[in-house]
């Protein structure tokens, strides 16, 4: 029997819900398909941080690297700034770990409707270039508090960075629709984005079997507002790829619904699996939050450790659920956190898919 070891980092707010609801499911799943989880629960998050003012130990990341994968939950709270929480847990993750692609799957999901008139369903993988890009650590702030004040950030794109992602991308369009478009903004970012289009050209003219699109990041998300079904591969940088998936998420139902691995494609190192919403301050323990993003990324998960059946069946087995009506209220429905959960076990329970 393979046994995984999984980190557990249910972290803030709703994600000290969602991610032991999907646990369950994990764990249910994994049991019908002879193998089973060592999770490792790690209680970091905010409340580490107000003890310890950090928001994981010093030793943290060592902690974590023998793991086949990371379970994320949420992270952050309204009284800690958001630059603490993110950059005190997330990004060091994805970064210490090379974790330089996010995928983040938005599609329509039986019995959801989505938010925007589209011909057709809506099926797009997001791939969004992780640890690099406008999220650099290089800047500053000069003359604080002094009518001169100024901000310094800079955005690094290299040529290794934008190869790979856009490799990556390629190759995911291959075995889906052959459709690639990638997110530019070349007409007003005068370095890296010329930078970025001609990398992303020469990776995929690798790749004849794909068909390469460009679109400037305001018409595309023009586009993705009226016409999301034309979608199939996206690839973006850091920033454009964080507001696409977003936006994406909305457009089919909820962001509540919308899942992301930050995936080392060469498996060095452990990858992360967590849902794109945020820890939902305002809902928290209230027992309603939407699973399925947690539970969508840990079928991602599933996948990644090579246990795609099972991943399949778990996938599947949400989107009947929903499909039968059982749905949280931020995707038309009543049902609440625990609710969801029975039901997608119960429906687990039944016949082989």
């Amino acid at each position: 029997m393979n046994m995984y070891r999984v980190a557990c980092i249910p972290g803030d707010g709703i994600g000290l819900e969602v991610l032991p609801a999907a646990v369950t499911c994990l764990d249910l799943v994994a049991g019908q398909h002879s193998f089973r989880f060592d999770w490792h629960d790690l209680p970091w998050g905010s409340e580490h941080y107000h003890e310890h003012g950090r928001m994981m130990p010093v030793d943290g990341l060592d902690q974590l690297a023998p793991h086949d994968a990371i379970f994320l939950g949420a992270v952050g709270v309204p009284e800690i700034p958001d630059t603490e929480t993110l950059w005190g847990l997330l990004i060091p993750i994805r970064r210490t770990f090379d974790q330089y692609i996010n995928l983040r799957p938005a599609k329509t999901l039986p019995g959801v409707p989505n938010r925007v008139t589209a011909e057709g369903d809506i099926d797009l993988v997001i791939v969004r270039e992780n640890v690099e890009g406008e999220y650099s650590e290089i800047g500053g702030r000069l003359y604080r508090g002094q009518p001169e004040e100024a901000a310094v950030q800079e955005a690094i794109f290299t040529r290794r960075g934008t190869a790979r992602a856009a490799a990556f991308a390629a190759r995911l369009a291959q075995a889906r629709r052959g459709k690639l478009t990638s997110a530019t903004k070349s007409n007003g970012i005068v370095h890296t984005m010329p930078f970025w289009d001609e990398v992303v050209r020469e990776v995929v003219a690798e790749h004849p079997d794909v068909r390469l699109d460009s679109l400037l990041i305001d018409a595309f998300a023009a586009k993705l507002v009226l016409d999301p079904a034309s979608f199939d591969v996206i690839v973006a940088s850091n920033l454009f790829g964080d507001i696409l998936s977003d936006l994406a998420g909305a457009v089919t139902g909820s962001i509540g619904a919308s899942p992301s691995a930050n995936l080392n494609p060469e498996r060095r190192y452990p990858s992360m699996f967590e849902p794109v919403h945020g820890s939902a301050p305002d809902i928290a323990g209230q027992g309603v939050a939407n699973p399925v993003g947690q539970i969508w990324a840990g079928a991602m998960m599933l996948e990644h450790l090579g246990e795609t059946t099972a991943a399949g069946r778990l996938q599947a087995a949400m989107e009947t659920v929903i499909a039968r009506g059982v749905k949280t209220r931020d995707l038309g429905g009543t049902a609440d956190t625990a609710g969801f959960v029975d039901a997608v076990c119960a429906e687990l329970k039944g016949p082989s898919v």
